[in-house]
């Protein structure tokens, strides 16, 4: 069976290699890999994808502009250990990935805490552990004043800028309109001054637009916008701006018809910021934070084939793992209109002969469904069904609780 001609198909997925037949994650075979695991599902993160994204990234980008990673996209402690030797800085969203960064031996001075609630006994163990805390509300100064006195430390605070644009074309847009995230650019000024008087550390600001976006162009205009708003609050600031997280926003292709992002742009667009920085904030660095982008395409889900069934002319393939284990993958994690991640089977790479299936897992609801529809190889009970795209909010974005079945193994390789 062939894919018809007009059909959009999934970006090429040839990150990862295979070999008889196998698919291979850092060089082991994935048969010998489930074994090596013990069960499935899992899920399994290639560890020198990771280190080669992020090694990518830095011959795209130019030299000085500091790469943060954001944990929240994969928070597995081993994954963090490894990204922490690879970037600049972690970002944490909450005490509990404030605690995996430290232990993954990330420098307190390069890890910066943002969230929209963060409760007083997060912020006391910010300041004590000497991070950066994303200020994101008038209320956490008064918060932060007491704390830095009954501690005799100053709290390192930027300023969460909820900036006055949206990321044109991003998944999911985080600034722009009325927000929870951040203190309205319209406000940041007043917001400056109540920082400066209260005698906490001011460093400076972080502009965080939009998510998910395969547009280089729109995240270069995003990351113009940011810089020209960041220069004019800086005149109000307390102190000069000594950090400037611009956000991220780069996407990956998960769906028909995505192509990847070209990074060329987008590098010498942060060549030109870079310069005007020196010129305008000379002691600001630069700071371009993501998660996805670095950890999305390293993982893979991996499901193993339960039963076969065919019903009233359509074929299905029961799985041992479903949307408690992969929420983004069913389409109930921020999709509209919900579309195939894309999918293998991974003991039969290569195979000739395929079929049009629907992957469904364990669970007794409709939405338990990992691909609708998919031309897949042929696949027998005992098979392993592979979702790409899956490094990123996978297992910890997931309700694992649901319906009461084992949670998802993950291991990096």
């Amino acid at each position: 069976m062939t894919t018809p001609t007009h059909r959009p198909i999934h970006a090429p997925m040839t990150q990862f290699a295979a070999a008889d037949g196998q698919l291979l994650v850092n060089g082991l075979a994935l048969e010998r890999l489930a074994a090596r695991v013990g069960q499935t599902p899992f899920y399994a993160y290639d560890r020198s994808l990771l280190t080669a994204r992020v090694a990518e990234l830095r011959a795209a980008l130019p030299t000085g502009i500091k790469l943060h990673y954001a944990m929240k996209a994969n928070p597995l402690p081993a994954v963090v250990g490894l990204m922490a030797g690879l970037v600049d800085g972690i970002d944490v969203a909450s005490a509990g990935e404030l605690k995996v960064a430290l232990d993954s031996g990330a420098d307190p001075h390069e890890i910066s805490f943002a969230g929209p609630g963060k409760r007083d006994v997060e912020l006391r163990q910010a300041v004590a552990a000497g991070v950066l805390v994303n200020l994101e509300s008038f209320r956490e100064i008064g918060v932060l004043a007491t704390i830095s006195a009954d501690l005799g430390c100053l709290a390192r605070v930027a300023v969460r800028v909820n900036p006055d644009f949206e990321l044109k074309g991003s998944g999911m847009k985080m600034g722009g309109g009325p927000k929870q995230f951040g203190v309205d650019a319209e406000l940041v000024p007043q917001l400056l001054g109540e920082i400066g008087a209260a005698g906490l550390q001011f460093e400076g600001f972080h502009l965080f637009a939009g998510s998910q976006n395969l547009k280089a162009e729109s995240i270069c205009e995003a990351q113009q916008k940011s810089w020209e708003l960041a220069r004019r609050l800086a005149d109000h600031a307390p102190a000069p701006v000594r950090f400037l997280n611009l956000g991220g926003g780069f996407g990956i292709p998960y769906f028909p018809g995505e192509q990847r992002l070209d990074l060329t742009p987008i590098g010498a667009n942060l060549g030109e910021l870079a310069e005007r920085t020196a010129r305008e904030m000379p002691l600001a660095e630069l700071v371009i934070e993501l998660g996805r982008y670095f950890v999305g395409e390293a993982g893979i889900y991996v499901t193993r084939v339960i039963d076969r069934k065919v019903s009233r002319g359509q074929t299905y393939l029961v799985v041992d793992g479903g949307l408690n284990h992969h929420l983004s993958a069913s389409g109930n994690f921020g999709q509209v209109i919900r579309k195939n991640y894309p999918a293998a089977i991974g003991n039969r790479m290569g195979s000739g002969e395929t079929e049009v299936v629907s992957v469904v897992g364990p669970l007794c609801t409709p939405l338990d469904l990992l691909a609708d529809r998919m031309e897949l190889p042929v696949a027998q009970p005992g098979d392993l069904v592979v979702l790409f795209q899956s490094g990123a909010y996978g297992a910890s974005a997931s309700p694992q609780a649901f319906l009461g079945h084992p949670v998802v193994t993950e291991v990096l390789v």
